[in-house]
């Protein structure tokens, strides 16, 4: 357990702050924050920085309501960088955006491909539409012809796992879990909603709902 004596801030008494979701892992943002935002910051429990352009404190969410709430904050092992994960109450980019990192500047052999941004590619098919695109056509259908293909799926997805088949079952999963998230997409749900609502129950050894008995 590090304490602020044991930071290094540089020679303006700053430390970078990497700021993320805790729930998505997505990094929101990259701040500064001083000896005293950093204190500002763990007594009230929200992301307090030091504004190097205005050069003055500066509560995030103080004038827009985009507060983050502190969840946990980590030194790197220089300890001379900051992690701080937070439950963001909004966007955390000035422009509006979720994250202040959305301009992709090079991808690898290896793709970027990731559940947040199928569910962004989910979205833009939403509301932009695409001739000849399955998605699309599941959005002009609406909500009753994508429950109807969930309950499909998640019937596929039983079978395959009672066959013993894993070869089929990771297939069927997959189907499933796209079509959840046209229906999340459908209904507004982000993928942070849900990860929320796991990360809310702290313990998954117990049951949330009691089944009925028959």
């Amino acid at each position: 357990m590090v304490t602020i004596e044991d930071l290094k801030f540089d020679s303006a008494g700053l430390i970078p702050a990497i700021v993320t979701d805790a729930a998505t892992k997505k990094v929101l943002t990259l701040a500064y924050m001083s000896r005293e935002s950093l204190e500002i910051s763990m007594r009230e429990g929200r992301t307090c920085f030091w504004s190097r352009s205005r050069r003055e404190l500066w509560r995030k969410g103080e004038t827009s309501g985009n507060f983050q709430e502190i969840v946990s904050i980590t030194a790197d092992c220089d300890r001379d960088a900051l992690v701080v994960a937070v439950n963001p109450a909004g966007p955390a980019c000035h422009t509006g955006s979720e994250s202040c990192f959305e301009e992709t500047l090079f991808e690898g052999a290896a793709g970027g491909f990731s559940i947040e941004g199928l569910y962004e590619l989910l979205l833009s098919r939403k509301s932009e539409g695409k001739e000849g695109s399955y998605t699309s056509y599941l959005f002009e259908k609406g909500l009753d012809k994508i429950l109807k293909k969930v309950g499909e799926e998640s019937t596929e997805v039983i079978i395959a796992a009672k066959s013993g088949d894993r070869r089929e079952t990771v297939y069927e999963i997959a189907d499933l879990l796209y079509h959840l998230l046209v229906l999340m997409v459908s209904e507004g749900i982000s993928t942070g909603d849900v990860l929320k609502e796991l990360q809310s129950r702290h313990v998954v050894d117990k049951k949330v709902k009691q089944e009925k008995m028959t």
